[in-house]
């Protein structure tokens, strides 16, 4: 038997839920025991008491109950195969990559880390991306499993620990691709409002979801956080739909998603911000357009700039459409050299 714990959350796993947090660090405690001790209070972060569902942030402290030899017992050693077909789609998914560094274009629909009822992410195929390294590269940063674009990997610990800070200290700058219901106006604009988890429904939390909270509200409303987004419409449908380009000044949970939501003009097939089973038939909103346009989300991380970890040098690097957000493309007659690569340039 263990006594009690304080343990300090690493930069690596700021965001992530304190069960999942936990079972990293002890994978024999089942979910049960984990329920129990929120229920009971012994698991808390930062004293004060916690839900299974809870998000841990750098830096905060976790402390953690004693815990039985059974639960101590280090996981044993899985050799995780990865077929050909996925290796490939890995290695084919690689747009930039050096001694230090990989980027690749995350394909939609891959999930960056694994969780419940995951069983294929980019955290689980990261050793197809070895090539001579002498270990896997390591996340550093995350997208939701729905987006689509670019995602960078670390090749040692020296660099990400200075990816890793690059990220934190917002010293890079991510440009996103979306196609929204409605015409966002002005053409050009930022979005202050801030956002509060509301709890999910589920067992675990399922369905939690961001809500906007007006910028005069934040400081009085319990665990809303300054949210911060530019955004330019880039071209439109008639008033159908638009091309929109966003960059998230902070980097909130599902930031751009609750944004483009809360400012009237959710991004197609988002089910979870512009509710997928809303038709939209021609007055400009619902989170689907209809016809043939795919019900897949259409949000792609397509700009990413960063300080390089070693030379210092400033990394730019793009990724093309995922194929369901290029046949929509092709739909309006929109091709990507239309935009410029930076709309938000003359704001920094």
């Amino acid at each position: 038997m263990s006594g009690v714990q304080m343990i300090t959350v690493s930069e690596d796993d700021d965001g992530q839920r304190i069960d999942r947090w936990l079972r990293r660090l002890f994978p024999h405690v089942n979910q049960g025991r984990i329920e129990k001790m929120c229920r009971k209070g012994e698991l808390r972060l930062d004293g004060a008491r916690v839900k299974a569902s809870s998000r841990v942030a750098v830096g905060q402290v976790v402390r953690v109950p004693p815990l039985a030899d059974t639960d101590l017992k280090p996981a044993e050693p899985r050799e995780l195969k990865i077929s050909d077909a996925d290796a490939k789609m890995m290695r084919d998914s690689v747009v930039y990559k050096d001694d230090d560094v990989i980027v690749i274009n995350k394909p939609a629909g891959l999930a960056v880390q694994g969780g419940s009822g995951t069983a294929k992410h980019v955290d689980g195929l990261s050793a197809a991306l070895q090539f001579d390294a002498e270990e896997k590269p390591r996340l550093v940063h995350r997208l939701d499993k729905d987006t689509s674009g670019l995602l960078v990997l670390a090749r040692n610990r020296k660099a990400a620990q200075g990816l890793t800070a690059a990220f934190r200290h917002k010293n890079t700058r991510k440009i996103y691709w979306a196609l929204v219901a409605g015409v966002p106006t002005p053409y050009l604009g930022e979005i202050k409002t801030g956002l509060v988890k509301a709890g999910g429904h589920g067992k675990s939390g399922e369905g939690e979801k961001m809500i906007p909270v007006h910028p005069q509200d934040i400081d009085s409303t319990p665990g809303a956080k300054r949210a911060h987004t530019y955004y330019a419409t880039l071209y439109r449908v008639a008033s159908r739909a638009s091309w929109v380009a966003m960059e998230p000044v902070t980097g909130r949970t599902h930031q751009l998603r609750a944004h483009m939501a809360g400012l009237g003009h959710p991004i197609i097939g988002d089910g979870k911000y512009g509710g997928s089973g809303q038709e939209n038939l021609g007055d400009g909103w619902g989170a689907q357009i209809g016809g043939i346009i795919s019900k897949k989300l259409h949000l792609h991380a397509r700009r990413l700039q960063f300080e390089h970890p070693t030379t210092g040098k400033v990394v730019t690097v793009t990724a093309a459409l995922p194929d369901h957000m290029k046949e929509s493309w092709d739909t309006f007659g929109w091709t990507e050299d239309l935009a410029s690569d930076d709309p938000f340039e003359t704001l920094f």
